[in-house]
């Protein structure tokens, strides 16, 4: 099990038993949903899937109201012992991740360096209405909802990653437009400007 979600199901079972629709209503109260991808149909694979490795068990069905009926899910002892391996796992193991952004780094020389510029300069003005969002909604959050900083750690995480890169691309844009960084001459050669493709002629 390798999935987000199936972690966040397992930590939610491991407090206390309860079906799906409470699992995401808990999450989505506590911004969670902040840090894995939570859709209805994903959620209900992951508990299934759980279930199966014998990591959860159904305990009862329940019917509230009118409201159709909604299985409750109990954490099991090996899905116990499963999950606190999982999480010690990845606090202390450093993990290559593998980004989109750093795919596209990858293949920067592709582009002319004027536009790579430009484009990074626009991913600056984005990551910089992001942090500044981010800041802002964790405020809030510690504010309002009064949480402990314990509960808030993926946040800052989120926020201190954004602040990094923000300050990186800024600092390679400018590299680029500069002129100063190292290879850049070799990259311009490889894109001419119309002007220097007619000088020949």
């Amino acid at each position: 099990m390798s999935n987000p979600l199936a972690l966040a199901v397992m930590a939610l079972l491991f407090e206390r038993p309860m079906h799906p629709y409470e699992m995401v209503t808990l999450m989505r109260e506590r911004g969670k949903h902040g840090s894995v991808r939570l859709r209805y149909s994903s959620l209900y694979s992951v508990v299934g899937a759980l279930e199966r490795e014998g990591l959860i068990s159904s305990l009862e069905t329940v019917r509230e109201g009118r409201r159709p009926e909604r299985t409750v899910y109990g954490i099991t002892d090996a899905g116990r012992e499963e999950f606190l391996t999982w999480l010690r796992e990845l606090l202390r193991e450093p993990v290559k991740e593998y980004t989109q952004f750093a795919a596209g780094l990858s293949y920067l020389p592709a582009l002319p360096p004027e536009e790579a510029a430009d484009l990074l300069e626009e991913r600056v003005r984005l990551l910089e209405k992001e942090v500044e969002e981010t800041r802002s909604r964790l405020d809030r959050v510690m504010e309002e909802l009064d949480l402990p900083r314990l509960f808030l750690v993926e946040n800052e995480h989120e926020l201190v990653l954004r602040e990094a890169e923000l300050g990186w691309v800024r600092g390679l844009a400018r590299e680029i437009r500069e002129g100063t960084m190292g290879g850049i001459e070799g990259w311009r050669a490889f894109h001419p400007r119309p002007a220097e493709e007619g000088e020949d002629g």
